[in-house]
């Protein structure tokens, strides 16, 4: 039966999305329409992250580990953190069945719908003095789902934006979908920090936390509907037919790529880990070693999102001219020059807030730079039939491999053995990526 749905043609809707790409044939989405859509769903889905990443370095080691002292309690809170990176992958797997099966709007309404109940749940969740260990197994298991939607709400939006785009603008137009984190970023890091500055620390960790993850639903529902509306054009039931978008099934996909995949993986480490030590790591640092309030500092990092949302459109255009794979390149080796300054002399330490808003502004136009050009980095490699499948699960192992440990493990090195292990850890991702660029001499382009 495998190999029949293998071989026969796979469903490539439920009847209503069929009825809505009927009722939808006389409108033709233009690439710009299709960026808006798709930087909304992911800004959606980077809310939902961030307010759960800012949470755990300001609210759960109060909130959930009180019992430990607050080193110890934070690097609890990462460990937490990384349960949705190990989800992820799973995730991908499980609702690509679901794809198969029933089509690409049930599983997008499943995944969008899972992620917000998972975000919303947990500000109704009691605390450890409250229920005790009970709250932790809880604060797990939402973790846990809000990972497992994160890997089935890959939509092949992006992919779809690509190849609508002009031939000459594809790196511009590669690059719209990752402005989704830093938009996501600001709203989080905007609500929590207008909690911080305003309400007493005992009315915050009472009840001001709750409000952005009690947000996080309806931000999703307004994201979902604006993707559905996408997955009912007639530009993507043609994809669709040309199976250029199609979910294939996994084992077959791991025995013919799972070379490509693994490139495709550490080919945006560097990236991927720069991502959680400008923000997650920073704000965890300034509030166990500083006397400097995590409100303000949100605010500064506010500012290096806006840099680095300017730095992604940058990197499309830089994309068009020199090639992604040539960017890919420079945007690693100036990530390791970065970490070589940080290795030598650490800008976040003591209470220099000069030198962190230094660091935290050139990591995130850094980051811009890099992460604008990192998705479906080699996908082009892959047979047509897996590019979609094999794009989400490249992005999973990605994220896992580069990302997921990194605030955990840069914390607890750095406790012991000083900032400069910061930029060691980076500097080890722009010379994983270099080395995996170097082995996929093919130019590199979004499916």
């Amino acid at each position: 039966m495998a190999m029949d749905n293998v071989q026969g043609p796979l469903p490539s809707s439920t009847p209503l999305e069929r009825d809505a790409r009927q009722a939808s044939t006389d409108h033709k989405v233009a690439p710009s329409e299709i960026a808006i859509g798709v930087i909304i769903g992911r800004a959606a889905e980077y809310f939902d992250f961030f307010v759960f990443a800012i949470a755990s370095v300001v609210v759960f080691p109060k909130v959930f580990f009180p019992f430990a002292e607050p080193l110890t309690a934070t690097l609890y809170s990462f460990a937490v953190f990384s349960l949705a990176f190990v989800a992820r992958p799973v995730g991908s797997i499980l609702f690509t069945v679901i794809d198969r099966r029933h089509g690409r709007g049930v599983k997008l309404t499943v995944a969008m719908l899972l992620l917000g109940f998972s975000t919303m749940a947990m500000s109704f969740l009691p605390s450890y003095a409250q229920i005790g260990v009970w709250s932790l197994y809880l604060l797990g298991v939402l973790r846990v789902g809000q990972g497992l939607a994160l890997g089935g709400a890959w939509d092949g939006l992006a992919s779809l934006l690509a190849l609508n785009a002009p031939v000459e603008r594809r790196g511009f137009y590669a690059a719209l979908p990752q402005l989704g984190a830093p938009v996501g970023f600001m709203l989080a890091a905007v609500l929590f920090a207008y909690f911080l500055l305003n309400l007493p620390e005992a009315a915050f960790l009472d009840w001001g936390w709750r409000y952005p993850f009690f947000c996080a639903f309806t931000i999703n529902v307004v994201a979902l509907f604006a993707r559905l509306r996408l997955v009912a054009t007639e530009e993507f039931a043609r994809l669709l037919e040309q199976r250029r978008l199609q979910p294939s099934p996994i084992i077959p996909l791991l025995r013919n790529h799972s070379r490509d995949l693994l490139i495709g993986a550490l080919i945006p480490l560097s990236s991927f880990a720069l991502f959680h030590l400008v923000t997650v790591f920073p704000i965890s640092w300034i509030s166990l070693f500083t006397d400097r309030s995590a409100g303000e500092f949100l605010m500064v990092q506010c500012s290096g999102a806006f840099i680095c949302a300017g730095a992604i459109v940058a990197s499309g255009l830089i994309a068009d001219q020199i090639g992604r794979r040539m960017l890919l390149l420079l945007s690693a080796g100036l990530i390791a020059v970065f970490a070589i300054g940080s290795t030598l002399a650490p800008l976040i330490v003591e209470e220099n807030a000069i030198g962190q808003t230094i660091y935290v502004n050139a990591g995130f136009l850094l980051l811009g730079l890099s992460y604008g050009q990192s998705s479906g980095a080699v996908t082009s490699r892959l047979e047509q039939r897996y590019r979609y499948t094999g794009a989400a699960l490249t992005n999973d192992l990605a994220w896992l491999l580069g990302a997921g440990f990194a605030p955990l493990i840069v914390l607890f090195l750095s406790a012991r053995y000083g900032l400069a292990c910061v930029g060691l850890y980076l500097l080890s991702g722009a010379i994983t990526t270099m080395l995996a660029l170097a082995s996929s001499r093919s130019e590199i382009r979004q499916v």
